[in-house]
């Protein structure tokens, strides 16, 4: 019969867990990433002894009552056992150990580190050290040979090394390419089969001792990922194995099948496995957490358990044919199962011909025997006897189908893992939060990079908040519920005036926080219940708005939220993420869960702004991309981490984004993700660099550089659309880059005598340079590129003279003393009036035009810049000057009334009341007096007498003139001003009843 499974419970938080069996059996111990070790008398034990040994346990090993266990400071330290008091400290690594095991006698322990070296320490006296060099990449995993003169070790570069344990040399040579993960172990057996246990990929392959070579390989087809960790049986006949699929097989190493297949019940990592000491029991714990135990391992079905009398009651004849049917029909209903039967000779006949092989057959299959795994001496020195063979029938191939994969869970980006004793909350532009929670202190402690923001601050962490973020204005804390406590968000308003600057919010009841971001001037939590609620930055309570999905995480940035969610179940690895991008002062929403397109089999680790405000994100395979605005709110890669990245266990912890000067700023991290607390961490400058084709060669840099520099300057429109005040020097300068960029790719081209690829070039070239290319055009002798170039430029100056046509008439129209519709109001741009606060976020630096002040002393107060990020001298009030709306080229068309039509929702977007957008539309169709009335038709006249006046004294002259006329003549141009109203009356209408929809 199968292996009964019985049911996985809590035993740690998520993450590597180890597990082990007493050398009784009688205690099964586990250690987690919480940094406790437990132990449990049973699987059902409610209520098993736990022992803090650090922050986070990384491997445990278990003999002679010391339990040794490696943990996050870099130590390998044993304690008694089951007592669990401390006993020493055996030795010390410069980065954390991953590994740690006894050899059979108990008497030494082999550790494997993160800085690539491998110790031999004696438990006696720890003085006596042994020290292995050799390895490129961390130690992963260490074995002993059973005679202990040989030590096996792998490492995650994809090496596997055999030392010498008396010399400390290398004695075997690279094995293979045996690409290993994180929670790889291999196994040495006992001195049976002298075999090396290492698995790679799918499969197990086995190394013979002395000779290292390959003898065979073990794999079935239920395995479909890579296996994590092998096990052997205390007989040393059996070997167990678990994928990073949930997969768990077990294999008969002499006859080389597989003999029970069991799936974890949610698919998840299989960390660590442990046999029983007697054999038939596997403990089992998964990267959740979670401890598993398999019982009845190895046990045979009664229907293939006859008695030993029952061998007499049917026919001798008979016998062979009905005892191997019965198998065959225990095969086929259950295929998962194989038989247990050791052939030691390939005779496929039972054979009775004496008692003693009828003894030896009754013992294997004997329900009541408990030695099952474990062969006596008698049958492993006799080596004429044959056992049984019985007819197996192979497993047939089913299809699973499509395997889920675990959602990923909330997490706060620039933070590290909340299980972490001493852990950054939040690294930004603005300062650091830090989190320390140990015997001794639990604190928050809030450090500035600009101490004229704010001084440092400390924290009493009463609360236990998990979650944070600072800004110019505050710094915004928050918890998640517990058994007495709900989930409550504290913010810390210090650039307020108030004398209490801190207010806390309480959740409704049932509602946990999950995310947690602030913007300038508000603040947004999201809760388990899909729920964001935003604030003030004073504590007032604003919209709320419901998800689609439970939260990933969630970012702010001047108006801007960013928030990423799950859009449903992924499949093979691969996360079903949405994206939702909102505007508070537009009150608009950009992106509405569209997917979020991060790399195949990977997950969100990083998501933010810019600091001018563009949306970007990366995933876990070091893919940074970075949202073009251009180009419909796509997503561009524009940096891949994993190529600056030295060691494969080597990554990149993002703190922020520039793009002008183009910098990924980030913390580098030697063998983990996270960096720690202490020493304080130096922050690297990456380059950004888009995967284009043929990147290597000249036409592929110059074109990378070119788009690259496009995408980096687009955030110019986006702040001049806004309403900003940008540089105008820096955008000149972009401007020039990319200019001469294009004319570089315009000479290569014309060196490669690619003309149509120079046309093609020229459309994005201005006036001035492509004048420059129609020359070197002709100068290469090139002249039918030059006179379609010239066709070109003919028709962007044609282009360019319309639109300033249309702006000389609308300046002309402007200065004979009409209203000026394109001046707009402090209203069209500003969203709030108060005190321009400091940020090193580049929007919340650059000024915009203050709204008019209605009240008394409600004057705007201008801080100095900051030390990094240099704002913009805002203007006064009394001296504001209003200014224009640029006019856009798209304004030569605006005598078609459909092109209209889209200018004014363009001009609506841009908050303009739908009054100034019709009276717009009525400008530009007539004028507003009579005067200009009767200018129009005698203008003529006028230079007919006067044909050297300019503009403006034609004007004076004809104002002149107008006042001379008698009343009833001016009431003849009065009455032709109603008619022309009443025409612009009706000209309203269509574009009223367009813009009203």
């Amino acid at each position: 019969m199968p292996a009964e499974k019985k049911p996985m419970r809590y035993a740690h938080p998520d993450g590597y867990t180890g597990v082990c069996y007493c050398e009784s059996g009688r205690f099964i111990v586990t250690a987690g990433s919480d940094g406790d070790v437990r132990i449990w008398e049973s699987l059902d034990d409610d209520d098993p002894k736990s022992i803090n040994m650090g922050e986070k346990v990384y491997s445990v090993a278990l003999k002679n009552g010391m339990l040794v266990t490696t943990v996050s400071n870099n130590i390998v330290q044993v304690h008694s056992f089951p007592e669990g008091t401390p006993d020493g400290i055996l030795t010390r690594f410069t980065a954390e150990a991953n590994h740690v095991v006894f050899n059979n006698s108990g008497t030494q322990v082999a550790a494997g580190s993160s800085d690539f070296m491998v110790k031999i320490i004696d438990i006696s006296d720890n003085s006596q050290q042994k020290t292995f060099r050799g390895h490129s990449g961390p130690v992963l995993s260490v074995a002993f040979d059973p005679e202990n003169v040989f030590l096996a070790s792998s490492s995650c570069d994809g090496s596997v090394f055999v030392w010498k344990i008396a010399d400390q040399v290398r004695w075997a040579p690279f094995m293979g390419n045996c690409k290993t993960q994180r929670m790889i172990r291999m196994n040495v057996p006992s001195s049976l089969l002298r075999l090396l246990a290492i698995p790679v990929d799918q499969t197990v392959k086995l190394y013979e001792r002395e000779t290292w070579q390959n003898s065979f390989d073990l794999s079935d087809n239920s395995i479909t990922k890579p296996i994590n960790i092998v096990s052997w049986s205390p007989c040393g006949r059996y070997l167990a194995a678990g994928s990073a699929d949930g997969s768990m097989v077990v294999w008969n190493v002499t006859t080389k099948e597989c003999v029970e297949r069991l799936q974890h019940e949610k698919a998840f990592k299989i960390s660590a496995m442990a046999w029983h000491p007697k054999g038939g029991k596997i403990a089992y714990t998964d990267c959740e957490g979670n401890l598993g135990l398999l019982e009845d391992i190895l046990k045979p079905t009664s229907s293939a358990a006859p008695s030993f009398d029952e061998l007499f009651d049917e026919d001798d004849n008979d016998l062979l044919t009905k005892d191997a049917q019965d198998h065959v029909n225990l095969s086929q209903s259950s295929p998962t199962r194989q038989p247990l039967m050791d052939d030691d000779e390939d005779d496929g006949e039972y054979d009775m011909k004496t008692p003693r092989s009828r003894s030896k057959i009754h013992r294997v299959i004997d329900d009541n025997s408990h030695d099952i795994g474990s062969p006596t001496q008698e049958d492993q020195t006799d080596d004429g006897d044959q056992a049984v063979s019985v007819p197996t029938v192979p497993e047939p191939v089913r299809y699973l189908g499509p395997v889920p994969t675990p959602q990923q869970k909330p997490f706060q980006p620039c933070s590290t893992p909340s299980h972490l004793m001493h852990r950054f909350m939040m690294w930004n532009s603005v300062g650091i939060i830090r989190c320390y929670n140990d015997v001794q202190d639990n604190a928050i402690d809030v450090e500035f990079h600009d101490t004229s923001v704010h001084h440092a601050m400390h924290l009493s962490n009463v609360l236990n908040h998990t979650m944070a973020d600072l800004s110019q204005e505050a710094v915004l804390l928050a918890c998640e519920k517990s058994d007495e406590l709900p989930s409550t968000l504290q913010c810390i308003h210090f650039s307020s005036t108030d004398a209490n600057k801190e207010w806390m919010m309480v959740m409704p009841k049932g509602e946990n926080i999950q995310a947690v971001c602030l913007g300038k001037g508000w603040a947004a939590v999201s809760t388990d219940a899909q729920i964001i609620r935003i604030f003030s930055i004073g504590g007032v309570q604003k919209e709320i708005f419901s998800l689609a999905g439970p939260v990933v995480s969630m970012t702010g940035h001047g108006q801007q939220l960013l928030v990423s969610h799950h859009r449903g179940i992924g499949f093979d690895g691969d996360q079903c993420l949405g994206i939702q991008l909102m505007e508070f002062g537009k009150s608009k929403q950009i992106l509405q869960g569209v997917a979020l397109p991060i790399t195949r089999k990977s997950y969100l680790t990083w998501q933010g702004f810019s600091a001018e405000g563009t949306p970007a994100f990366s995933d876990s395979e070091g893919t940074v991309q970075m949202m073009n605005r251009a180009l419909g709110n796509t997503w561009v890669p524009v940096c891949n981490i994993r190529d600056h990245c030295k060691g494969k266990s080597d990554h990149y912890w993002i703190i922020g984004i520039h793009e002008n000067p183009q910098q990924l700023r980030c913390i580098p991290c030697k063998g983990s993700r996270f960096p720690p607390t202490l020493p304080r961490p130096a922050v690297a400058i990456l380059p950004f660099k888009l995967p284009y084709c043929q990147i290597d060669s000249e036409k592929g840099q110059m074109e990378e550089h070119f788009w690259r520099s496009v995408l980096f300057h687009k955030h110019f429109d986006y702040l001049e659309a806004s309403g900003y005040e940008i540089d105008e020097a820096a955008k000149g300068q972009a401007l020039k880059e990319q200019q001469e960029l294009l004319m570089k790719m315009f000479a290569l081209s014309c060196k490669l005598e690619r003309e149509f690829r120079c046309e093609e070039l020229s459309a994005f070239m201005t006036q001035n340079v492509l004048s420059l290319a129609i020359k070197y055009a002709s100068r290469s002798k090139r002249l039918n590129l030059a006179q379609r170039l010239s066709y070109v430029a003919q028709e962007k100056a044609a282009e360019l003279m319309n639109v300033q046509e249309v702006e000389e008439d609308l300046r002309a129209g402007m200065s004979a003393g009409y209203s000026n519709f394109f001046v707009m109001s402090a209203a069209t741009f500003s969203t709030s009036a108060g005190s321009h606060a400091r940020n090193a976020n580049i929007l919340d630096n650059m000024s915009k035009v203050s709204k008019k002040s209605t009240g008394i002393g409600n004057q705007s107060t201008n801080k100095p810049g900051s030390l990094v990020l240099k704002p913009l001298a805002p203007k006064r009030k009394a001296k504001q000057v209003l200014k224009p709306i640029k006019l856009y080229p798209a304004l030569k068309f605006m005598f078609s009334f459909s092109c209209w039509i889209i200018i004014a929702h363009h001009l609506m977007a841009r908050n303009c009341k739908i009054q100034f957008v019709i009276k717009l539309y009525v400008f530009r169709k007539r004028p507003k007096t009579g005067y200009q009335l009767w200018l129009e038709d005698n203008r003529s006249a006028i230079l007919t007498d006067n044909p050297d006046l300019e503009e403006q004294e034609i004007i004076k002259e004809g104002m002149n003139r107008f006042r001379v006329l008698t009343s009833e003549e001016r009431m003849v141009w009065d009455s032709n001003l109603c008619r022309t109203a009443r025409d612009q009356e009706e000209a309203i209408q269509p574009i009223r009843s367009v813009l009203l929809v």
